[in-house]
């Protein structure tokens, strides 16, 4: 059991039977009274996010995730295909919803690791980088001189982005798959 103190961002809970990642945690303090927890928590078979807050009388069961080495296969209608790194026979599939946002940075071959939850693989945690192959770019608009322009550029995985004006089509770059951002371009 996780008490009130131990709940931070990253923890993941069960609440309903379910497993819950806590993506924010922050006390709050009411007048005169104790402290809350506010917590947003991101369902992991589902992906929807939820509000909840705890107060220090407050326990919660931690979940018995494992996590195990797969690949991204392949991506159709929706559907994301994955298989197990040791047996690449062995594939499942995943929603776009519970992946999520991250799913736009997948192409074929990226490492992944899955989230086991009751011997059922329930969701996958992408890299927190990937290396993308620039394939469109938008002209770029320069800015005042004090701050870096940019420009809307297109990824292999079809991806839109933007990313500095020095950017040009055929560039390798990295993307922060987290914040979903232009992080640096790769000389390979």
């Amino acid at each position: 059991m996780l008490s009130y103190s131990e709940l931070a961002k990253g923890k993941i809970i069960i609440i309903n039977n379910q497993p819950y990642e806590i993506v924010e945690a922050f006390n709050t303090f009411k007048g005169r009274g104790h402290s809350y927890l506010q917590m947003k928590l991101k369902n992991l078979i589902s992906g929807s996010l939820i509000a909840k807050s705890a107060q220090p009388r407050d326990s919660f069961k931690e979940a018995d995730i494992e996590k195990k080495d797969a690949e991204f296969v392949y991506q159709n209608k929706g559907k994301y295909v994955f298989s197990e790194s040791d047996n690449p026979s062995k594939r499942f599939e995943l929603e776009e919803e519970q992946i999520g946002e991250k799913a736009k940075f997948l192409k074929a071959g990226v490492e992944v690791k899955t989230i086991v939850f009751e011997e059922k693989i329930i969701n996958v945690s992408v890299p927190i980088k990937v290396r993308l192959k620039v394939t469109e770019v938008a002209p770029g608009v320069k800015g005042d001189r004090a701050q870096g322009g940019t420009k809307s550029i297109t990824v292999e995985t079809g991806a839109k982005i933007n990313a500095p004006l020095f950017v040009e089509e055929g560039d390798v770059i990295e993307i922060n798959t987290e914040s979903g951002e232009y992080a640096r371009r790769v000389s390979e």
